[in-house]
């Protein structure tokens, strides 16, 4: 490694903050922040309990505790669990007196369960293939949760089946022969091989016992993309005989998105019966009115399109019959729902969505009115409600802070009941300035763009530019927090940071979403480079000094920006876990409908498609330009997978284009391990210090 990758972790801005007690954030603050996620509220809306987790970044590891808060603070929250791996996932008793975890203190992720009135956590489960995503039933008296077994061995008694599930995983870890055979696609995702493995949703005794498979068989009882989860992805009926749940596609799964919403008995022996057969395209996230007479669910339109509009529909539920005749509840809304919460008048429906760089909650009601804001500023997500539905937990990120815990009132106009933080000390001693949203004409509408200015910024001096385009491309940059792409510390080398949100991007209405597909290399790079136009405008903008950056499609935006017109305008490349030719990413990646949507067909239909706006067709122009890369890659990204960079590295290497090739091994698409990702952050300031320098002149 070259010398100047190193001593740039702590050392942060060297420029006066404004504040004397304030300093701006370094990359190790990254790791000294604790990461909150999950917040559950409690059925009589007194409690919060919510997952913690903390970075040792010189053992190169984290942990993750319960914690649990007072909503009315008469109390300061106390640590619930005191694991050295990881509890997460809390899930309330119906009668608020236990809650529900999983854990892996005992080796394997397995459920646990912890009384509130004292004593030790008790193991519920000793699955050799592991618990996960546990919910309660209604009673209190089952609970049901996920494990991935081997489906041809889950119509044998739970022992047998089990005891075949560990001599297999065994063998294959013990054995001195690694091979792997498959027999199907979607045989690895993300970063993990699946093989031949099955989620299955199994149900056990509360106070333990035997599990059952519940959906035995040669399909996923749960989605096994993340595009498809949001939250708890099944749940008990009301009368706790039944699970309804999100099915993957039973055939075609690698290149289908007709997740399907499914209900089977509790006391197993009968097949899932679907019950959005009728919509061929995604369905997901079950979730019962309180008074269990309807089921709400999201669902698509499009077949096979990944990022179509997310709707809420709502039906009449009969226990053992079809559904009733769905209603859309956020049709006359332009926005697409993430998550959702009923409250307990059980007529509205509370939902987050992105909306113009930020994520709303927002409301809505069975009676199809109007659709309103309830609560707005930065990034809300997790959404839960009490029993009788007077009290709201979620957590609340910005882009010059963390997630934190928030509790409300579920009254329309609410105030906060109380924000539970554990970073409120880190926070306080760092200057973290809030960015600027800015609008930019572009043909047929607008870009919105973040800018965020550095601690100690001087509109005398001309400064650098960062600009970060973000993943997707049917994503955002938000007004929200992310320990691995983090504005706050790249403003704080000495640039000025831009987020812009260009066509494909979500919040801005679904056709400003589509208008990516087919196109990735047309009116988006359009976009781009009028945000570009904007900030070199700027008296403060040293227009001599811009680099950009940006990971998976961003990735691909730097790729194209290296073998276009564009390139002149850059010093410095950095491109994560690219694209960089469609037509080998296409028999390579994980998700085959994603690609099969963007090119609308498959390569040997449609080549034009593919070849069009894939980089790799003008990889000459690469030493034409001779704009400085840097190329991260990683082993274990299934989603671009690293060929792509190899075959990038290459190009530049052979036209003598400045570059350097940064692979992590034990990656995937993001950079997670703790010693990893600081190495991850040296090497890209190091590269942007070389080529492009940061600070005020």
């Amino acid at each position: 490694m070259t010398r100047y990758a190193f001593g740039l972790l702590v050392l942060g801005l060297s420029v006066s903050s404004g504040y004397a007690d304030k300093r701006p954030i370094a990359v190790a603050d990254l790791f000294a922040f604790q990461r909150v996620a999950d917040p559950q509220i409690s059925p009589d809306g007194k409690l919060v309990v919510y997952q913690v987790s903390s970075v040792d970044l010189g053992a190169n590891k984290s942990t993750t505790n319960l914690w649990l808060a007072d909503v009315s603070r008469k109390s300061p929250p106390r640590r619930l669990t005191s694991s050295t791996k990881a509890d997460r996932h809390p899930r309330w008793s119906p009668d608020g007196t236990q809650i529900l975890f999983e854990s892996t203190r005992s080796g394997e992720n397995q459920l646990w369960v912890i009384d509130l009135a004292g004593g030790e956590a008790r193991q519920l489960t000793t699955i050799s293939t592991g618990a996960s995503n546990a919910i309660w039933s209604p009673d209190g008296k089952s609970i049901a949760f996920v494990s991935a077994v081997f489906p041809e061995y889950s119509d044998k008694p739970f022992k047998e089946a089990d005891a075949a599930n560990k001599k297999r995983l065994d063998e294959a870890e013990k054995g001195p022969v690694k091979a792997r055979v498959f027999t199907r696609l979607f045989y690895r995702h993300w970063d993990e091989y699946v093989e031949d493995k099955r989620q299955h949703l199994f149900v056990i005794p509360a106070e333990g016992g035997e599990p059952k498979d519940i959906t035995p068989g040669d399909r996923d009882a749960n989605p096994t993309s993340t595009t498809f989860s949001v939250g708890d992805d099944f749940t008990f009926s009301p009368d706790g005989k039944h699970v309804i749940f999100t099915a993957v596609p039973d055939r075609d799964e690698a290149w289908s998105t007709d997740y399907d919403i499914c209900r089977v008995p509790v006391a197993g022996g009968g097949k899932p019966a679907p019950l959005t057969k009728a919509n061929r395209a995604a369905d997901n996230a079950p979730r019962f009115s309180p008074d269990g007479k309807r089921l709400a669910w999201r669902a698509q339109k499009r077949a096979g399109y990944e990022a179509d509009k997310w709707d809420i529909l709502v039906a009449d539920y009969l226990a053992d019959g079809p559904l009733g005749e769905p209603k859309n509840l956020t049709g006359g809304k332009d926005v697409s729902v993430n998550e959702f919460v009923w409250l307990a008048d059980g007529k509205t429906l509370l939902f987050t969505a992105d909306e113009n760089g930020s994520s709303p909650i927002w409301e809505t009601n069975l009676a199809g009115g109007e659709i309103r804001k309830f609560s707005e500023g930065g990034q809300n997500t997790s959404l839960t409600a009490s029993r009788d539905g007077s009290r709201l937990a979620f957590t609340r990120a910005a882009l010059s802070h963390p997630a934190r815990v928030v509790v409300t009132g579920t009254a329309r106009g609410s105030q906060s009941v109380g924000e539970f933080d554990p970073n409120e000390k880190l926070l306080a001693a760092l200057d973290l300035p809030r960015p600027e949203s800015v609008k930019v004409e572009v043909e047929g509408g607008l870009l919105q763009m973040w800018v965020l200015k550095p601690p100690g910024f001087d509109p005398a001096k001309k400064w650098p530019v960062a600009y970060l385009v973000h993943g997707g491309p049917q994503g955002a940059w938000e007004d929200g927090w992310s320990y691995r792409w983090n504005p706050e510390v790249w403003a704080a080398r000495g640039y000025v940071v831009a987020l812009p949100n260009p066509r494909g991007s979500t919040g801005f209405g679904q056709k400003f979403v589509d208008q990516i597909s087919g196109d990735w290399g047309g009116k988006c790079y359009a976009d781009l480079m009028a945000g570009l136009d904007f900030l070199t405008k700027q008296p403060y903008v040293d227009a001599d000094r811009v680099a950009s950056a940006g990971g998976s499609f961003g990735g691909y935006m730097m790729n194209w920006f290296a073998v276009n017109e564009g390139a002149k305008r850059f010093k410095a490349l950095v491109t994560h876990c690219s694209v960089w030719n469609f037509e080998s990413m296409w028999g390579t990646t994980d998700e085959l409908w994603f690609d099969e949507w963007e090119h609308q067909g498959l390569p040997w239909e449609k080549p034009e498609s593919y070849a069009h706006f894939s980089p790799h067709k003008k990889a000459g122009n690469l030493g034409k330009y001779k704009v400085p890369m840097l190329v991260i890659h990683n082993d274990l990204d299934f989603r671009c997978p690293i060929g792509q960079g190899h075959e990038l590295f290459a190009s530049l290497q052979r036209q003598k284009v400045p570059s350097r090739f940064v692979n992590f091994p034990d990656e995937g698409h993001w950079v997670l391990k703790p010693k990893n990702s600081e190495r991850w952050h040296q090497e890209v300031f190091g590269w942007l210090e070389k080529y492009c320098p940061p600070g005020g002149k």
